[in-house]
């Protein structure tokens, strides 16, 4: 089958172009149509491929096989056919910030810290990047601030096909051994690097490069970049939240972590001086039960914790089984202490299975919860007053 002209190689700006349909057949629930050339990128070196129109059918997918690009349409066209294919220029625009970015910043970590970029993933949110070097966060940023500083300078972009005995002289990354005509991707003092994507024209189109993470990965590390509209809109809605907490707290943007450490520090003591009003309240609430025996409480909603710590004061106060509810409704967390360590499985279990309810325990212990209206918790427990469970 004949090559397909890469018209992408030639010019990565062309939104629009002219192609002669060659072939068109049936897969599965699409169609694979190819043409004597293309504008559109097909999927390959972790850049996604390109979506659009070809003579008013959508193209879905882009595949390249043995130097023919095959176009994934969700209709037929007609074989022999001169159509107009129009390139998703917002999609395609943004995987050449995103892969420019990502060449800017390997180029500038690779060189400064001797590292190779081992992987790459353009996502439809994020970018991925994987190094062989164990990278700390402050080396990340300074390749960063780096990036920028090449993404501002502007210059342009160069992309070179250069001859085996050039190519043999230059000093490129490239994640393998390649052969036959290599195309080199150069930003002018950040990366050289031997690469078939699609890129801006001039390093400033980049707009901007912002890391988002460095986490361990392997035995390197996985950065995750934004670049171009995607790190502005980031960035602008991080700086829409942190406005709209500062205006919470009453801060300006930039002074709302501190607020917040302080509302940490408050609802800490808070908090502390809570569970000692807790106590002392619980406390008093279970010597009222003392020398009652089996007693069923009824409390507002509560923490699980809370719930057994009355349990476990209330069983040492009335000397049998205290079964505590924290709730509202029908809707209650439980929990079952009884006095001495006594066996209370089985009626934890009926209690279960009377009251819609889940959870267990042992050794006279049991937690859960239950959905029942208090009525019929109060009747649960009076049928069962006499049992043995």
């Amino acid at each position: 089958m004949k090559k397909t002209e890469k018209l992408y190689d030639q010019d990565p700006f062309l939104k629009e172009f002219t192609a002669q349909i060659l072939s068109c057949e049936v897969i599965i629930d699409a169609w694979r149509v190819t043409l004597d050339r293309t504008a559109f990128y097909p999927e390959g070196g972790g850049q996604p491929a390109d979506h659009g129109i070809l003579g008013g059918a959508k193209v879905l997918d882009v595949r390249e096989q043995d130097g023919v690009i095959f176009h994934i349409c969700d209709k037929p066209v007609e074989i022999g056919e001169t159509v107009t294919g129009s390139v998703d220029w917002a999609r395609r625009f943004d995987h050449m910030q995103q892969h420019s970015g990502e060449h800017i910043i390997s180029g500038i970590l690779c060189r400064l810290y001797h590292c190779d970029n081992v992987g790459f993933h353009l996502g439809a949110e994020t970018v991925t990047i994987d190094y062989n070097a164990d990278l700390t966060w402050e080396q990340v940023l300074k390749a960063e601030r780096l990036a920028n500083e090449a993404v501002w300078a502007d210059r342009a972009v160069l992309i070179t096909f250069p001859s085996p005995a050039e190519l043999a002289e230059l000093d490129y990354r490239s994640k393998k051994e390649l052969t036959g005509q290599v195309r080199i991707v150069e930003f002018p003092e950040a990366d050289r690097c031997a690469c078939c994507g699609t890129h801006v024209a001039r390093a400033g189109q980049v707009g901007l490069v912002k890391v988002l993470s460095c986490q361990k990965f392997r035995e390197g590390v996985r950065l995750e970049i934004l670049c171009g509209d995607r790190a502005l809109r980031f960035l602008s809605g991080t700086f829409e939240q942190a406005k709209a907490i500062g205006q919470r707290l009453s801060v300006k943007p930039l002074e709302a972590l501190d607020a917040v450490e302080r509302l940490e520090s408050e609802l800490a003591a808070a908090k502390a001086r809570m569970a000692d009003l807790e106590q002392t309240a619980y406390a008093a609430l279970a010597e009222g039960q003392a020398g009652k025996g089996d007693v069923v409480l009824f409390q507002p909603p509560a923490r699980p914790d809370s719930v057994r710590r009355l349990a476990d004061l209330t069983a040492k106060s009335c000397g049998g089984l205290a079964a505590v509810f924290a709730g509202e409704g029908t809707v209650w967390n439980y929990a079952l202490v009884r006095a001495g360590g006594r066996d209370i499985s089985a009626l934890v279990k009926t209690l279960n299975q009377t009251l819609h309810g889940r959870g267990g325990g042992r050794n006279g212990f049991a937690q859960g919860s239950v959905q029942a209206a208090q009525s019929d918790i109060e009747a649960f427990f009076a049928f069962f007053a006499a049992s043995n469970l």
